[in-house]
């Protein structure tokens, strides 16, 4: 499925296949990044392979899911460099959706987190009528609470992830104060 890129000013957030999520799980790094014209990070999949596989069977089971999965972050400018990645859990439902991302640690500390997720927000909300973002956010991950609250984020509960252990539960009724 062909799936066009989110841009921002500094990023795309470019959607990653099956097909490509299978070849960098296969260990065909250069297949990958040939057919997508990207250069992915040397860790990857690494820690995200059951992410991956979990995305890979999502996108099998309907393939009208994949705008809403998993995206390379990409860098403008930069010749295709992957930065990290970002990704709504799965489509809306009930007027909301889950974000997770992640930024490659060399990247970290320029803003790139703030402005993949609003990108994909504004997104969201001209492809459905999304009107609430959800966060679940480890207790310990500073940086990332940090970005949610300066979006405006309000805590709702807590929660247990059997593989991210204890996550603080955050909402966002959109869009955004400017």
């Amino acid at each position: 499925m062909e799936v066009e890129p989110v841009v921002t000013e500094r990023l795309e957030m470019v959607s990653l296949s099956p097909d490509v999520l299978t070849a960098l799980l296969d260990g065909r790094r250069s297949e990958a990044e040939t057919a997508m014209g990207l250069r992915f990070p040397e860790e990857w999949p690494g820690e995200l392979m059951w992410l991956f596989r979990l995305r890979i069977e999502q996108m099998h089971e309907d393939p009208s899911t994949q705008p809403w999965l998993l995206r390379a972050i990409v860098l403008r400018g930069s010749g295709g460099m992957v930065i990290g990645h970002i990704n709504f859990h799965e489509p809306p439902i009930d007027g909301a959706v889950e974000i997770g991302y992640t930024i490659e640690p060399a990247h970290r500390r320029r803003g790139y987190a703030t402005e993949a997720v609003l990108g994909m927000f504004r997104w969201a909300e001209e492809a459905q009528p999304v009107q609430r973002f959800i966060a679940s956010v480890s207790p310990d991950n500073a940086p990332s609470l940090g970005l949610i609250s300066n979006l405006g984020f309000v805590q709702t509960g807590v929660q247990w992830d059997e593989r991210d252990g204890e996550e603080l539960v955050f909402e966002l009724v959109w869009p955004t104060p400017t």
